[in-house]
């Protein structure tokens, strides 16, 4: 489908356009890294409906750095807001109370049975192929995502870990009670499999399309490397021609704002003794 662009906007398919070209939208209202902004430039370029659907969860309190707030309460969409905890859940529902558009659920996802993303959204009158899904809950993103097979979302954004680097492909074990996360490349790879496209990456959110709008993005070569450039993160180990190991890159604990001494670390996973570090084959 043509989609008409305002006077004076340049269409995304111009060859002019970076693979990244959806970053220049970042903008917050309660986003954290300005996916408010980049979503309402996707919408802008997908067939128009009568209804617009996201669902989000752990939505929290609706509001703190919420993917979902904007579209909700600027443009009048319709929502599911999914939330566990009990006193941010009584938050949500004070939010929107009033709001007949939204539904919000006190209620813990899961990857199977009655609390399986697919049991939960069956019991909601959303259409099957509704528009956003945002999906955050600090670990088992990835295992909510490959069970979902009832509902096709056309977007959606979620949650990767971005220390890992793009080359490896990680996924924590599926375990409710763990916290490690993804790597982008695995989310690249499981939304081939179902179907989806890359089309943005923000430092650690990575937004997919179904294949079937992906060409409305104009994004000649969306492989992750493009994509995502937030090398920054990640904490790197290689070898010396000697055998020495050597650590750098990022030095500190992410989530726990705790430096790291990447030298003590280096001397602790050394495999060679100081006598055996030598290059080989060097002459003599």
């Amino acid at each position: 489908m043509t989609q008409k662009r305002a006077p004076g906007k340049i269409h995304p398919s111009s060859s002019s356009k970076p693979s990244d070209w959806l970053l220049a939208h970042r903008r917050s209202v309660t986003s954290q890294l300005g996916e408010d902004g980049i979503i309402e430039e996707i919408f802008s370029l997908l067939p128009p409906q009568e209804k617009r659907w996201c669902v989000e969860f752990g939505a929290g309190d609706g509001h703190y750095l919420s993917n979902t707030y904007n579209l909700i309460v600027n443009h009048g969409w319709y929502s599911i807001q999914i939330e566990a905890n009990l006193g941010r859940f009584l938050a949500l529902t004070r939010l929107h109370s009033g709001n007949e558009r939204v539904i919000c659920l006190n209620q813990l996802i899961t990857f199977e049975g009655s609390n399986s993303l697919d049991s939960v959204l069956s019991r909601a009158p959303i259409p099957k192929d509704f528009d956003l899904l945002s999906i955050d809950i600090d670990g088992n993103d990835y295992y909510i995502w490959e069970s979902l097979q009832e509902y096709r979302p056309k977007v959606l954004i979620i949650e990767f870990n971005p220390t890992i680097p793009h080359y490896v492909s990680f996924v924590q074990s599926c375990d409710m009670s763990v916290n490690q996360g993804c790597s982008l490349l695995a989310l690249v790879e499981l939304g081939k499999r179902k179907g989806y496209e890359l089309i943005c990456s923000t430092e650690w959110n990575g937004i997919f399309v179904d294949k079937e709008y992906f060409s409305l993005f104009g994004i000649s070569d969306n492989s992750i490397w493009k994509m995502n450039q937030n090398y920054h993160f990640w904490t790197y180990v290689f070898q010396g021609y000697d055998g020495r190991i050597f650590v750098g890159g990022m030095n500190r604990l992410l989530w726990h704002g705790i430096s790291v001494d990447l030298e003590a670390i280096q001397e602790s996973i050394q495999i060679l003794p100081p006598e055996q570090r030598v290059y080989r084959d060097r002459p003599g």
